[in-house]
């Protein structure tokens, strides 16, 4: 199966900003809708963001509406997340994935950290 690829990650003071970037092709991705997702050290992965698969449609978790935007270029292969006014609290380790409703529904890639420093 395919796992995405997630990039964009990095080392960033807290109130910046970083852009993630999630390369998905094939089943289940291709005209799926895409979410982003977060695992802090030693907390589940929690739902983040998601978009549909025209792209009208998002949906975020409240801790993050109005910093994180999630968008797609489809022609691309290609999800997005811009994070915006980073929190120390926004430490993680992202991944993207296809998305029914809030869960995920395929293979989870290698994702990519984001720490934040206050």
């Amino acid at each position: 199966q395919v796992q995405p690829v997630e990039s964009g990650g990095g080392l960033v003071q807290a109130g910046g900003s970083l852009r993630l970037s999630c390369a998905a092709s094939g089943r289940p991705f291709s005209g799926a809708a895409m979410g982003w997702f977060r695992q802090a050290s030693g907390k589940e992965r929690e739902f983040v963001a998601s978009i549909s698969w025209s792209g009208t449609n998002t949906n975020y978790i409240d801790s993050v509406k109005g910093r994180f935007t999630i968008s797609r270029d489809n022609a691309k292969n290609t999800v997005y997340l811009q994070l915006n006014s980073l929190k120390p609290e926004d430490t993680a380790v992202y991944y993207c994935n296809a998305v029914l409703q809030r869960s995920a529904i395929g293979m989870w890639g290698q994702g990519t950290q984001v720490t934040v420093s206050s």
